[in-house]
């Protein structure tokens, strides 16, 4: 259940003393193949931490041996140094497995702006690499966390093949291909080029549409490694729908988790002239911290939806917008429509749906509500 599901990979998850209370804090997965092909994404912020930089550079080549994530610290904004503290990572990874550096990703996550305590990071590589196993995957997933309160796993059977994940992010989750670090793993034979084409498929469609505080992270990272341990070359269809599903049901464990929500807000965007207009509408909706606070409040105000959509240039007319809330049609042709005394707002699950009749297009996009745990944390939080 989770990286080691597929065959051909090993991981580990250890304390090496990164973060302070002695929980684990080091993760190593390793592709043991017969393939090492490989595909990531990233973040699109223009400000990117030096793991981002590292692995993109390892991924250009399509191979990877091995990926080691570290939570307690993002070695992002660190300069040259803190490069060169990723350089040393990977390094000293190629060391204990006898391989190179140059297949090797690093991710971190963590507080912005500090160098990492190499000594112990390096250390931890070494314990880690002793730890590897088939049956290592849970503790990979909860040395990844930061603020997760749980560990967040995944895995889906193909046709005689599987593809397993885990995924850390409670909070700065926001579009931009990636949303958190997640590593997903399969032991299907499938080229590099191919994982590239299908990862990028499938986090279009749901890490990149999660976005539950508009606030995009510097260390982004989605990494997608396939063994061909099966040896089975599967139909890249139903290997992307698998891969898909594994990313949704990662996708839902980090909304369900962010940072203080009481509610999980899907919002659906229907009859929208294309698709990036209903994905544009469902944003806009899910960044307005007035919509946000009302949901938390239990009140279905759909006046603040209606104001978030006519902040777009989507393709619409006003007097023709209709929202739905948990299944009942407030908002008629952009006027009041049925009583609001009967949406049912008590659920942890809230779905907002607007029909903006411009065309057959839809989206849906998911958020949370913002409550005064969310500030408590985002204003106590330097670990």
């Amino acid at each position: 259940m989770s990286v080691t599901a597929p065959l051909g990979f090993r991981a580990a998850g250890v304390a090496a003393g990164i973060k302070s209370g002695g929980s684990r804090d080091l993760a190593l997965v390793v592709n043991d193949g017969p393939s090492r092909a490989a595909a990531g994404v990233f973040t699109a912020n223009r400000v990117q931490a030096a793991p981002v930089l590292w692995s993109r550079q390892v991924l250009s080549g399509g191979r990877l041996r091995a990926v080691v994530l570290n939570s307690g610290g993002a070695n992002a904004c660190t300069g040259p140094e803190g490069f060169q503290d990723t350089h040393a990572t990977a390094e000293k990874v190629a060391e204990v497995l006898d391989d190179s550096a140059g297949e090797v990703a690093v991710c971190s996550t963590g507080l912005i702006g500090e160098r990492l305590p190499m000594d112990a990071l390096l250390s931890g590589v070494e314990t880690a690499a002793g730890q590897l196993s088939r049956d290592g995957g849970l503790a990979a997933a909860d040395a990844i966390r930061t603020t997760d309160t749980v560990s967040k796993i995944s895995f889906k059977r193909g046709s005689g093949y599987m593809v397993g994940g885990m995924a850390k992010g409670a909070g700065m989750l926001a579009p931009a291909l990636a949303t958190m670090l997640c590593v997903i793993t399969t032991d299907a034979e499938v080229s590099a080029e191919e994982l590239d084409t299908v990862l990028r498929a499938a986090t279009s469609k749901t890490f990149d549409r999660l976005d539950t505080d508009g606030c995009m992270s510097t260390n982004d990272t989605v990494l997608l490694l396939a063994s061909g341990a099966a040896e089975v070359r599967p139909d890249l269809a139903e290997f992307e729908e698998r891969v898909t599903e594994v990313c949704a049901d990662l996708a839902r464990q980090l909304l369900v988790d962010a940072e203080g929500a009481s509610k999980a807000i899907a919002i659906e965007v229907v009859g929208a002239a294309d698709e990036d207009d209903a994905v544009k509408v469902g944003r806009a909706v899910a960044r307005s911290n007035l919509l946000k606070c009302a949901i938390h409040g239990e009140d279905p105000n759909w006046g603040r939806v209606l104001a978030a959509v006519g902040t777009t240039d989507a393709e619409f007319e006003p007097d023709r917008l209709n929202v739905a809330i948990n299944g009942i049609w407030i908002c008629r042709g952009g006027a009041v429509g049925d009583d609001r005394s009967k949406v049912d707002m008590r659920p942890r699950d809230v779905t907002i749906t607007i029909d903006l009749s411009a065309g057959p297009h839809t989206a849906t996009v998911h958020t949370t509500d913002l409550t005064a745990d969310y500030v408590h944390e985002n204003s106590a939080y330097s670990s």
